[in-house]
């Protein structure tokens, strides 16, 4: 991650309008990010059915799926059991240096999406 603290990073939670466990993660997302906030982080809640440009070819299949992003790469992409703690471990470790991790390509294409949409 960049030693600017205020670099762009991008917390997106893949979900679905149907999905009763995105209901219930949603406020507990934004309680943790909360406790992370800095400037230049940004969470987005992404509806992979109202927004399935920015998606592209990027296959969800669970739910709830998050994304962490910044400028050099994506440093998280994949399904989070939904439960507080969980997410705290894994931005702790993520916003404190975590490495770019190797992802597929429709991943890498739908993170240069997001960092263009801001």
């Amino acid at each position: 991650m960049s030693d600017d603290p205020a670099a762009p990073i991008w917390i997106a939670c893949l979900c679905a309008a149907w999905c009763r466990t995105c209901d219930d993660y949603a406020p507990v997302l934004r309680e943790v990010a909360a406790e992370f906030a800095a400037p230049g982080l940004t969470l987005q809640w992404i509806d992979i059915e109202d927004e399935a440009d920015l998606l592209g070819d990027c296959d969800v299949e669970t739910f709830p799926t998050l994304a962490i992003v910044d400028a050099e790469g994506v440093r998280f992409f994949g399904p989070l059991t939904p439960q507080p703690e969980t997410l705290r471990r894994l931005l702790r470790a993520t916003l404190q240096g975590g490495a770019a991790v190797a992802v597929a390509p429709e991943v890498q294409a739908f993170a240069a999406r997001l960092r263009r949409r801001g």
